[in-house]
């Protein structure tokens, strides 16, 4: 079954390298996948998404008209794909950044206090793969030990010592409640 996924946020927030790393860790599951980056010209501080499609057969397309899952990890981001996301379908947002609004009754927000909860761990730039253990335990899609892998395969050299605390921001998105908004 093909699942479309769509990670959004503001230039420096690390959403395209959240996006390898869900899409190199649906490969280490076996999937097939495609992952599709988009950012604006002025990158920091500019939108930036990427789109993931991951299925057991081939990948049919990318921008998709709907879509399964979406991070919204800005207002602007939440504001812009909230109309994109399909019945059924499920919006993970950054609580920190956006307004706990549910203007659409056919799908499921998940609001999460995503930048908040990476202050906490001591590093904000976390917030990426903060969000990412929060979309794998609401998709049930892929695991936790595909994800680590994955970071550890992502993660540039100069940057692995970094690997310890990102499993640890993996690990607090995935462990975070997820009540619906308003449960």
């Amino acid at each position: 079954m093909e699942k479309n996924f769509i990670i959004a946020g503001f230039g420096g927030q690390g959403v395209l390298l959240a996006g390898e790393v869900l899409a190199t860790a649906f490969m280490l599951a076996g999937k097939k996948v495609t992952w599709y980056p988009s950012y604006g010209a002025e990158m920091r501080g500019g939108t930036v998404n990427c789109e993931v499609v991951a299925s057991d057969e081939e990948v049919s397309a990318v921008n998709k008209l709907n879509t399964d899952f979406i991070v919204a990890l800005n207002q602007a981001s939440f504001d812009r794909f909230l109309k994109k996301i399909k019945k059924g379908g499920v919006m993970i947002a950054n609580s920190s950044l956006v307004k706990e609004l549910k203007s659409r009754a056919d799908i499921d927000y998940l609001f999460s206090p995503i930048t908040k909860l990476a202050e906490e761990l001591g590093n904000i730039k976390m917030a990426n793969i903060l969000a990412l253990g929060v979309l794998a335990k609401a998709s049930k899609m892929v695991s936790l030990d595909n994800l680590i892998e994955a970071l550890d395969r992502v993660l540039p050299p100069h940057r692995k010592n970094l690997l310890p605390l990102n499993i640890k921001a993996l690990k607090i998105g995935y462990e975070y409640d997820l009540l619906p908004a308003g449960a």
